[in-house]
């Protein structure tokens, strides 16, 4: 097949859970189809960047999108009936960029890699008469009028107790979540097929649509890559409690924020020792100011997660908002880490069990003691990790779910996912 695929931003290096999945199904279809892959980039250097993709896909980038002004963004939100992520990539270069493209080659199928990239998707249509149009497919990361509503609520709530900007975040996505589950429901009907990484999403976007029927291809994990003993683990000097992912992602300043105020106190109340390092990119100033050096490191961007990974007595999820799966968690799975996740951190990962493969906790007294639970104990931890560590590797490495993929996009267009 002739796949035409769209990203949002570079998929290479592959650092961050958008990023991972592009690449990953990227890189899986490539090896038994012919790809060509349009994304933006940023600027020049991460165009070269880009690189080592030539050599398994056709590639072609944009610089951009172009940054929104706050005053425009507020004006859409008010105005538009869009929700703000389908504005967010809005960008006439690549859409000139993607015409070109469509009228120089025939493709058999077009994959659109998250909602902002939803409109481009269907660009293709004007491009081939109505029987000869690709087949279009949109890669959703997460159901996302979900992610913004249970944002408006935590945030709302924290409005009520006099915190301005909270409520002002709140308003924000409550009205998000609205247009978001319009324009949601709307992709569902124009697309040939959607999919999503977890059941909970699919559940979450049939209710948009009974007739709708989203497709599970999940998040995944190069788990030979993050086999236990490949790399040297970071010496911590002290217990270490590590939390990895992007750190200007709204769940994670929130996950952030919950473990330092309310989390991480009752941990050093017994525990003195005992540290939070924060590890990825993006960090906001309030995340950053978070940083003190003693309970609190924040390490920024690192050119590989594994010895951090491989050096903390426990690796967190402190999740209370999102949706989707999470790759932070899989590749710490993988790595046989010792992990507390919340309930929702460990969202979209079939067959995860409490006290099986890690440790769940909702309620701060509760997340902290699962915490104490694996410093005092590492013996649990070990076990709990390699039984993590089977887990995933047997239901959700890569190589087992390119196929999946693969079967989907095989399918006959009669076979859609919407009447």
């Amino acid at each position: 097949m002739n796949i035409l695929l769209l990203s949002p931003y570079p998929p290479y290096p592959p650092r961050g859970g958008g990023a991972l999945r592009i690449f990953h199904l990227l890189r899986g279809l490539a090896a038994r189809h012919e790809v060509t892959l349009l994304s933006f980039a940023p600027d020049a250097a991460a165009v070269a960047g880009m690189t080592p993709l030539r050599d398994f896909c056709r590639l072609a980038t944009v610089i951009g999108p172009p940054p929104r002004p706050m005053l425009a963004r507020a004006f859409t939100t008010l105005a538009s009936p869009l929700p703000d992520m389908a504005l967010r990539n809005a960008d006439p270069q690549y859409a000139e960029a993607l015409s070109r493209i469509l009228a120089a080659q025939r493709f058999d199928l077009v994959q659109a890699e998250s909602i902002e990239m939803a409109g481009y998707g269907l660009m293709s249509r004007s491009f081939a008469p109505p029987n000869q149009a690709p087949r279009s497919i949109l890669d959703q990361f997460n159901a996302e009028y979900v992610l913004q509503r249970r944002a408006a609520y935590t945030d709302l709530r924290r409005g009520l107790a006099l915190r301005p900007r909270a409520l002002l975040g709140g308003i924000y996505s409550l009205i998000q979540w609205r247009k978001l589950a319009a324009y949601e429901r709307r992709m569902l009907r124009s697309y040939d097929w959607m999919l999503v990484v977890s059941d909970e999403d699919r559940r979450a976007l049939r209710r948009l649509d009974r007739r709708a029927e989203p497709l599970v291809i999940p998040n995944g994990v190069d788990a030979a890559h993050y086999r236990p003993g490949t790399v040297t683990p970071i010496d911590f000097g002290g217990p270490a409690i590590v939390f990895t992912g992007t750190f200007d992602f709204r769940p994670n300043i929130d996950a952030i924020n919950w473990c330092v105020r309310k989390v991480l106190p009752l941990v050093r109340a017994r525990r003195p020792d005992a540290r939070l390092v924060l590890v990825g990119r993006g960090a906001t100033a309030a995340v950053r100011a978070l940083h003190n050096g003693v309970a609190v490191d924040l390490v920024g961007e690192v050119p590989d997660v594994r010895p951090y990974i491989a050096g903390a007595a426990v690796f967190a999820v402190p999740l209370r908002i999102g949706g989707g799966s999470r790759l932070k968690l899989l590749e710490a799975l993988a790595a046989a880490a010792p992990v507390v996740s919340t309930t929702m951190g460990a969202e979209g990962i079939d067959g995860l069990g409490h006290e099986r493969h890690l440790l769940l906790a909702d309620r701060p007294a509760d997340f902290a003691a699962a915490i104490l639970r694996l410093l005092d104990d590492p013996a649990l931890g070990r076990r709990l990790g390699a039984a993590g560590r089977t887990h995933v590797a047997a239901q959700y490495d890569w190589n087992a779910i390119i196929p999946r993929l693969e079967q989907t996009i095989t399918m006959s267009p009669s076979a859609k996912n919407h009447p």
